[in-house]
């Protein structure tokens, strides 16, 4: 490896999926502000959290998953259900209202 092309702060780093916790050790430059142990080696690293990963992204899974943090869908679904149809005038066919004569 070239001396001075890399950035200093170049080191390993713990990122954890938020999904379901998988953890991945990836050599990064990402600035964190809290440390963990990891499950495989019982080391510590600089933690990043991410909120999907390869582990749980449908394209590498092939499971289609429905990811809502901000619980969109479950408001979309209660606004629907106490929606009530709207009545729509009825007329009678064959008759219009402006007579021209």
């Amino acid at each position: 490896m070239r001396k001075e092309i890399h950035p200093a702060n170049y080191r390993p780093v713990l990122f954890i999926d938020n999904s379901d916790g998988t953890e991945f050790i990836i050599p990064s430059t990402v600035v964190t502000k809290e440390t963990a142990k990891a499950k495989v080696d019982k080391k510590e690293y600089p933690v990043f959290r991410v909120e999907i990963s390869s582990a749980t992204h449908p394209f590498y899974t092939g499971e289609v998953r429905t990811l809502d943090i901000a619980g969109r869908v479950e408001r979309f679904k209660q606004r629907q259900a106490q929606a009530t149809p709207r009545k729509v005038p009825s007329t009678k066919l064959g008759t219009s209202r402006s007579k021209k004569k």
